[in-house]
């Protein structure tokens, strides 16, 4: 946990945006695998771990602005619980570490919810994304699951204090980028022909444990880097391919790592792969260079579609004018996904609380249609305090790039017969972390390698 007086201080800040009412945060549960006492690991929900702190399952938390009253809700340990776990700290004494005082058990909450809506008190609420307190808020309200209504001005309050990350939290994120740095190494020089990818998959989790670290999201460690959030890991490396390795740690605070680099599988890229990647380098640095505070997030997302455009231009897969063939999305046959999105408390940082609210603003809604657009999660103009991803890529869907073909789609742009030598060449992404600074942006960590003759060096190492 940080110290007391950064909880204590959040809520402040959180309780100023508030005239009245109750604010209600759900900490998560215990989730299950196959039967109730044979649980996935634990993770508190990012919202509760900022202004709370406590790592403990099955905790709920309240905000009372009028009697100006901050309690958790929560059990402490009983006899049989110590007899199979031992004697645990106490939820007071975590509690008081955070700044909070009045803690009550976990029961209390539903007399405490109802008597506040017998006096029609306005009750504020995020978005659940867990089942369970899905069904928790359909029962504290005698509502239906499909009428929960989560509060906007919550989620807008909590979006502005997490969205801008405190110096304490920079220093978490950097240890997990660091962290993450080195694994990355490790599985570049580890990686062999004749190895299955889940070789790889389970030294980077390995890797993670010895570091005292979990993983932040499920690692992507694939030769088939054109399928995007590939999780299938029984491929051979086999020479001629390439790896995208697509992973980060996350700290004991929760602050996340997020990671890509694409290697060869044999010690040194072929000239086809040099050419591509290089492609994607270029439209990283390009990406990277503008990054600045006021600077809309989308504008780096169509500068890196330009960059890739231009490059596959040179290479004859495309063709015609650049900025037309960009506001037509004829990129997005090789350029599917955004180029980046928030990070901080969770890989895509405050997902849960909507896009729409993080990564947006009322005057510059998402595009929730467009193809490419629709998966870009952040456009709104860039704050110093922001912590970002920069990842562009290229991928050759053979499935997409049959349906184009049979469409005729962007036949002023894209030369079909090119691409189909390209068909299965697979996928290659590059992606690091950076911190919006009042002057323009700083990485994350101690770097890691990434050009053609950085990432051979540490093949041959």
């Amino acid at each position: 946990m940080f110290s007391e007086s950064t909880y204590i201080r959040r809520r402040q800040l959180l309780s100023n945006q508030f005239k009245s009412g109750i604010l209600l945060f759900l900490g998560n549960i215990e989730n299950p695998i196959n039967f109730e006492h044979n649980p996935y690991p634990f993770r508190q929900d990012s919202t509760f771990l900022y202004f709370f702190g406590v790592q403990q399952a099955q905790l709920a938390a309240i905000m009372d602005i009028d009697e100006g009253k901050t309690i958790v809700f929560g059990n402490e340990s009983s006899i049989d619980d110590i007899i199979w776990m031992g004697q645990l700290e106490s939820l007071q004494d975590k509690c008081l570490k955070s700044g909070v005082r009045e803690v009550r058990p976990y029961q209390e909450l539903f007399s405490y919810i109802t008597h506040a809506i017998s006096l029609k008190r306005e009750i504020h609420y995020l978005p659940p994304y867990q089942p369970s307190n899905k069904i928790l808020l359909s029962q504290l309200f005698g509502i239906n699951t499909t009428e929960i209504r989560a509060s906007v001005p919550f989620i807008k309050a909590v979006v502005a204090l997490r969205e801008r990350k405190e110096e304490l939290e920079i220093r978490e994120i950097e240890k997990a980028v660091n962290i993450t740095n080195d694994m990355h190494r490790m599985a570049i020089r580890m990686a062999q022909p004749g190895m299955k990818e889940y070789h790889l998959a389970n030294a980077i989790q390995k890797f993670a444990a010895d570091s005292e670290c979990g993983l932040s999201y499920p690692p992507i460690v694939t030769v088939r880097g054109e399928v995007l959030h590939n999780h299938f890991r029984s491929n051979t490396l086999e020479v001629g391919k390439m790896i995208l390795n697509d992973s980060g740690v996350e700290t004991s605070e929760g602050y996340a790592g997020d990671i890509t680099r694409t290697f060869p599988i044999e010690k040194t890229f072929s000239s086809v792969q040099k050419e591509i990647y290089q492609i994607v380098l270029q439209a990283f640095e390009a990406s990277q260079s503008l990054l600045k505070p006021g600077l809309n997030y989308k504008q780096i997302h169509l500068q890196a579609a330009t960059s890739l455009v231009e490059g596959l231009k040179d290479l004859g897969l495309m063709k015609g004018n650049t900025e037309e063939a960009v506001r037509n999305h004829s990129h997005t046959l090789f350029f599917q996904c955004g180029v980046g999105h928030m990070m901080g408390l969770d890989v895509h940082d405050m997902e849960d609380l909507g896009e729409q609210y993080v990564g947006y603003t009322a005057d510059e809604p998402k595009d929730t249609h467009t193809f490419g657009l629709k998966s870009l999660r952040l456009g709104k103009p860039l704050q110093e305090g922001f912590v970002v991803t920069v990842e562009p890529g290229i991928y050759f869907i053979p499935e997409l790039i049959d349906l184009w073909k049979s469409e005729k789609k962007n036949l002023d742009f894209i030369n079909y017969d090119k691409v189909e030598e390209f068909k299965h060449f697979g996928g290659i992404r590059i992606e690091d972390n950076f911190l919006i600074t009042a002057s323009g942006y700083r990485l994350l960590g101690n770097g890691l390698e990434k050009t053609i003759s950085e990432i051979e060096n540490l093949r041959q190492s």
